[in-house]
Formats: structure tokens, C-alpha cells, sequence
């Protein structure tokens, strides 16, 4: 390890960085710059602040990424319909790239000798924040305090006897020994108590969105346009990227939508259970979805399609700033060029059904799709000689005995 003179940490407030603040400092007698990205945390990011100061740290920048997040990392996600396993929206992996981006300009511009993080050597957050660091600054010093030999604090009781030891004030309790992660798009719950993937989450542990049976009995509509697979607009009103997230969290998350309780595959190969409140992201990628199936030609969307579960595994894997990450997002950039539309949207506890799609250049033609008479528009006749042509490897295939025994 070169001489370390500063560091720059990745601090949230939470358990993990409050006590590493700390821990750098006494270990290391080196500065610490504390680094907070402000990616709609809401009211965490001033506390956090004030925290970081008491806690003695040389520096504290808090950094406006709403906009940059959503704007740049979670709509793009969206376009590329990037889900990981069927059911996680990213919400914290999308988040990652962004802070170790912003976190190593504070390097930069502080002159500092070393960049730091709380992710644990057991999660994923650790490889997302290393791998952006080193694909934008090469030769950067990391240090994980986690994998770090000096480090002894191997659970989150210690942890606490650590930070009340030095009088340092912690939102995790032994009584709710669980981590959140907050961000614009989402909140993570992990660990602690819900370890046992047999248990039912607490219903109080939510914070985004009502219990679904406690829902509104009667069901909320709302409009959202896209302008090149980018949403612009809720209910006709244009909006900001990240006031546009908040808004629909806002109507989402009133009633019930957004839940999603998994055991998924981290990159470093255990199974982790993770719970999610994804409120106005459920919707937005419903949404989307809808004006998608009628500007989307059938091919294209079946090749963006392929790719989508690869692009959700390279953003929850930590390559946002690879060349393959770089290939596919310019191709579902260009899927995107006719994606503009409005679809409607009916939220009733918990559900999120689209019941409703339009778009001023659609490939959705009444004539051709109605069952009624098509003025000429579709040959019906024609049906039979392609069935044939299609049918004639199949014919074959049988006749030269391959389908018998």
C-alpha cells in the first residue's frame, strides 16, 4: 500500500460508513474526505453531512445527482427493459456506477491519494464501485476496509459497539438490525432479519409504499408520454427526469405498487434475499412497454429483447463503463427512434395493468387486426401458402422417417 495521505470515501451516513469513516483515520492517520451523492436519499443527505463533520472528516461534499441518475442511469436502464432475474429493477446496481463516477472527481479535485468504500468482500457493491474506479482512473489506491487485514470488525453488533464506543449515532438498531439503501428509484432492504428467506418482511420495515390491502378501493389512473423511449410527461404535465420519478413514487407507492420480495444470484456466487419498493419504476418499465409494442417492429424488438437480460446482468455485475455495455446501450439508443406514445395506466393495490396506448406514428393497424371485415387490407387467402412454405422443412423431416421410433 503507498503512502496514503487522504482519502476519499463513498459516505453514506449509514452503519458501515459512519464507523469507516473512524476507522480510516485512526488506521491509516490519514485525512478522509467524505464524498455523499445526493441521489434522492430525501431527507438523509443533510444529517449525513452534519454526521460526517462530528465524525472528523477533513472535507464533506454533497453532490445534486437526482437529475444525472435518473436522466443518464435509470432511463437508460429502462430503454434496454434491463431487469435482473425476471424481477430486480436495479435500483441499487444503476446507482453504483454514477457515485464511484462523481466520487472520483472529488479525488481529483481534492488531490487525494486513495478512494474508499463500505461494501462488504460478501456483496456485489464492492465490484461496482472497483471496477468503475479503476475503468476511470487506471491506477487509483482502493481500500476496502472489509477485505482490509487491519480490519476486525466482522459483524453489524460490532459495528455498533464500535460506532457507540466513539459516540458515533447510527440509524440501525439491534432491534431493526437490517440495511437500507435509498435512492430515487428504489429502497433496499437486506439482511438482519430477513436472512431467513422463509420469513415474511415486517410490514412496518416499508417506507415507499402502503400495505396493498390498505390500498385505495378505488383505482388510480395516470397518463405517461415517451418521446424516443424517454418518459417527458405525467397526465400532460412535462416534468424533469428526477421530479418526474418522484411524482409517479409518489402515485405508485399510494397505491401499493412496487414490491418485490427475491433471493437473487450475486456476481461473487452466493444467493442473497433482497426486498424492494420500485414504485414509480414499476410503472415506468410497464409503461414503456406498452408504447414500445405498438412502434416497435417485431424483429427489432426481438433482438433489443435478447440483449436485455445481459445489459440487466452487466449493470448488476458493475460494468456500466465497459465496451460491450457501450455496444449494446448505442444499439437499444437506436431501438428507441420511433418509441413515442402515451400509455395509461391502472394502479389498484399493488397492481399495475396498462389499459391503454396510443402513439402518433404506431404500426398498430385496426384495418389489418380486426376480426370484422378489412376492406382488402389482409389477404386471408394468403395465409395458407405461407403455412405451407413454413410447414415444408417439417414435412420433410417427417417423410424421411426422422420423427418415427
Amino acid at each position: 500500500m503507498p503512502d496514503v495521505k487522504k482519502i476519499v470515501l463513498a459516505y453514506s451516513g449509514g452503519l458501515d460508513t459512519s464507523v469507516i469513516l473512524k476507522w480510516l483515520q485512526e488506521t491509516y492517520r490519514a485525512d478522509v474526505v467524505a464524498f455523499i451523492a445526493d441521489i434522492g436519499q430525501g431527507e438523509e443527505t443533510e444529517p449525513a453531512v452534519q454526521k460526517a463533520k462530528a465524525t472528523g472528516a477533513c472535507a464533506v461534499y454533497c453532490e445534486d445527482l437526482r437529475e444525472e441518475f435518473v436522466r443518464d442511469y435509470v432511463f437508460p436502464a429502462m430503454r434496454a427493459n434491463a431487469i435482473y432475474e425476471g424481477s430486480y429493477l436495479l435500483g441499487t446496481s444503476v446507482a453504483r456506477p454514477l457515485i464511484a463516477k462523481a466520487q472520483i472527481d472529488v479525488l481529483r479535485k481534492e488531490k487525494a491519494d486513495a478512494v474508499s468504500h463500505g461494501a462488504t468482500g460478501k456483496g456485489n457493491d464492492q465490484v461496482r464501485f472497483e471496477l468503475t474506479y479503476y475503468a476511470l482512473e487506471p491506477d487509483v489506491v482502493v481500500i476496502a476496509p472489509w477485505r482490509d487485514p487491519k480490519w476486525t470488525l466482522r459483524g453489524r453488533s460490532e459495528l455498533i459497539a464500535y460506532a457507540q464506543k466513539h459516540g458515533i449515532p447510527v440509524p440501525v438498531t439491534t432491534a431493526k438490525p437490517y440495511s437500507m439503501d435509498r435512492n430515487l428509484l428504489h429502497l433496499s432492504f437486506e439482511g438482519g432479519i430477513l436472512e431467513d428467506p422463509w420469513a415474511e418482511p415486517p410490514e412496518d420495515m416499508f417506507v415507499l409504499t402502503v400495505d396493498p390491502r390498505k390500498a385505495p378501493d378505488t383505482p388510480t389512473y395516470v397518463e405517461i408520454d415517451f418521446e424516443e423511449g424517454t418518459p417527458v410527461a405525467v397526465d400532460g404535465e412535462r416534468l424533469s427526469p428526477a421530479n418526474l420519478l418522484a411524482r409517479l413514487n409518489a402515485i405508485a407507492g399510494a397505491n401499493g405498487v412496487g414490491r418485490v420480495d427475491i433471493v437473487e444470484n450475486r456476481f461473487v456466487g452466493m444467493k442473497s434475499r433482497g426486498v424492494y419498493e420500485t414504485p414509480g419504476g414499476t410503472v415506468l418499465y410497464k409503461a414503456h412497454r406498452a408504447v414500445e409494442s405498438i412502434t416497435m417492429d417485431r424483429e427489432v424488438m426481438l433482438l433489443r429483447d435478447q440483449m436485455s437480460p445481459k445489459i440487466a446482468q452487466l449493470i448488476y455485475n458493475g460494468f456500466w463503463f465497459s465496451p460491450e455495455m457501450k455496444l449494446m446501450m448505442d444499439f437499444v439508443k437506436s431501438t428507441q427512434e420511433h418509441v413515442t406514445g402515451t400509455a395509461r395506466m391502472r394502479l389498484y393495490k399493488g397492481n399495475c395493468d396498462v389499459v391503454g396506448r396510443r402513439a402518433p406514428k404506431t404500426l398498430y393497424d385496426p384495418k389489418i387486426s380486426s376480426f370484422e371485415e378489412d376492406e382488402g387490407a389482409y389477404q386471408q387467402s394468403d395465409a395458407g401458402a405461407f403455412i405451407k412454405l413454413n410447414a415444408l422443412r417439417l414435412r420433410v423431416r417427417n417423410r424421411a422417417g426422422f420423427l418415427k421410433g
